[in-house]
């Protein structure tokens, strides 16, 4: 096993950190509410933490509009902070990989300032500007993801500006080569640091097409959410030309060159396109470009063994070379306790057996915080919303803060030891049935199953390394097989809450997981599954 890269089979915790852990009385999590959880996170038998931004922002979109790349924002901490976290990881046999959103900045960042004076300054080509059509319309009909034009006029210019996002995060020209150096040193200046590697937020979209091509129309029936509402306008498009352009394939050469002079750096880029597994099979191949890719194809609603078997298929058919990175939650998407649920309630054994599911597939996996309890959706009150996503499409679509509320630590005190104020989102009540300390006192919890099946994990190279062949069957069972050199590992989950049997012949299992009440039993050629069970076993 030592021939393989540290992330290859990785288990990587993602930490939003306003929510994880507030040590200072603000009521938002913050640098120091890491480092002091950084035991429990070890405890879990993770390979990895990604952290999101925490870098100076206005926060306008909660630090994914960066005002600076090169300091910490105060309400999280210090550059001296950020240098123990570092430390105290590492000592843990914790790897620290870190959000780089190099798409865009904020319109608060010193680069666009100066941009948006005139058309003659230095950084006058650091953005996209586009000049107006002859009615005075946008220059062309690209959309925000945020919901309405892509464009936002710009008065000292007087000349639009193109933004994917918020109208608040201005996309950089990556067509000029310095920007794309100045980029490329801010990621140096972390490599310095001492952090393993980058989460590179919405990596497809560094570059958009010359030429301001419109995008076509989508038809109705083919118009799907991936990470976004499906009743936002950016859906009635095929994105053909304002992201994953022909000449990004040459920049992810320059990350990888860059990430090379630091041995062990590892790059995950965040790919959300028309094609995605086609295009994350396109960003890591050739072992010159991303390490891994990340999409948002098991963020859906589609449940099923079939859809399951079918995204990862078609990825290891596309994905020749590169290495997957595969996800159930992240802070973008509702928790998928939730959004899996067979009843509208969380059900701590489904809870168990997906987090087995997803550390079965092969590739790397991506953890959000709390799922490891099972925590689902929080229900936040309109009032309530910090989301200006959600606020937008309200109520049809209610954004992402149901899934950034704080973590329950404790089941007691009336902020649930994630703060001692307010928290900037209210802490949901129903979470504190399933908090830490609840599930550290009960040896069959959601929390006790997920870090003992983490920590069998690392000793099966199967799960780790191995190959991935499906095996046709019935939902709801998800099966297939994970090879490793002379060794196979059978992989079996019920993706229903009721009992069921599969016949399928095997030789005389030879070890098999303990996941006592969430486990599934071979007996003369059949496996019986209770609800939500799952069965692996080397065969």
């Amino acid at each position: 096993m030592a021939q393989h890269p540290w992330w290859q089979g990785a288990v990587i915790y993602q930490i939003y950190p306003r929510s994880f852990q507030d040590t200072n009385g603000d009521g938002i999590g913050d640098l120091k509410g890491i480092i002091n959880k950084l035991d429990y996170i070890q405890s879990l038998g993770i390979d990895a933490i990604w952290i999101s931004p925490f870098f100076k922002s206005p926060m306008k979109d909660f630090g994914y509009d960066i005002s600076d790349y090169r300091d910490i924002d105060p309400m999280f901490g210090s550059l001296d902070d950020f240098d123990t976290l570092i430390a105290q990881a590492h000592q843990r046999d914790i790897k620290v990989i870190i959000d780089q959103v190099l798409s865009h900045t904020s319109n608060e960042h010193d680069w666009f300032n100066e941009s948006r004076t005139d058309k003659n300054n230095n950084k006058a080509d650091w953005y996209v500007w586009a000049d107006a059509e002859p009615d005075g319309s946008a220059p062309n009909n690209w959309l925000s993801i945020f919901g309405g034009s892509a464009w936002q006029w710009e008065p000292r210019r007087c000349q639009y500006y193109l933004h994917n996002f918020l109208t608040e995060q201005p996309d950089l020209n990556f067509h000029n080569p310095e920007v794309r150096q100045a980029v490329l040193d801010n990621v140096e200046f972390w490599l310095k640091r001492g952090v393993d590697g980058f989460r590179l937020d919405a990596i497809n979209f560094c570059y958009h097409d010359a030429q301001l091509r419109d995008n076509p129309a989508k038809p109705k029936e083919l118009r799907q959410g991936r990470g976004f509402s499906e009743d936002n306008p950016y859906a009635f498009q095929y994105h053909h030309y304002n992201n994953t352009q022909p000449e990004n394939l040459a920049f992810m050469q320059e990350i990888r060159q860059l990430l090379d002079r630091y041995p062990g750096a590892v790059s995950l880029g965040e790919i959300s396109s028309e094609d995605s597994l086609k295009t994350m099979a396109e960003y890591t191949s050739g072992g010159n470009k991303l390490h891994m890719g990340y999409s948002f194809e098991l963020l859906t609603n589609d449940y099923s063994a079939a859809y399951i078997r079918e995204t990862v298929t078609k990825l290891e058919q596309e994905m020749t070379q590169g290495w997957p990175c595969w996800a159930f939650s992240n802070h973008d998407v509702e928790r998928v306790a939730s959004r899996w649920s067979l009843n509208d309630t969380t059900d701590p054994k489904q809870a168990a057996m997906l987090s087995a599911l997803l550390a079965s597939l092969r590739g790397s996996i991506c953890v959000y915080q709390g799922e490891e309890l099972g925590l689902g959706e929080a229900d936040v009150a309109f009032d309530d919303l910090q989301d200006p996503y959600g606020i937008t499409f309200w109520p049809t679509f209610k954004g992402r803060d149901g899934c950034r509320t704080p973590m329950p630590w404790r089941n007691n005190g009336e902020f649930a030891g994630f703060s001692t104020h307010t928290p900037w989102l209210p802490l949901c009540q129903e979470h504190a049935a399933y908090s830490v300390e609840q599930q550290l006192a009960e040896p069959d919890s959601t929390l006790q199953l997920f870090s003992h099946f983490m920590a069998w994990r690392k000793t099966m190279p199967t799960l780790l390394f191995g190959n991935i062949e499906f095996i046709d069957t019935q939902e709801p069972i998800l099966a297939f097989y994970r090879r490793y050199q002379s060794e196979r590992t059978l992989c079996v989950f019920n993706l229903s809450d009721q009992a069921q049997l599969l016949r399928l012949t095997l030789t005389a299992p030879s070890k098999h997981t303990e996941l006592r009440h969430n486990v599934g039993h071979y007996d003369d050629g059949s496996i019986t599954l209770e609800s939500h069970g799952c069965f692996i076993a080397n065969v």
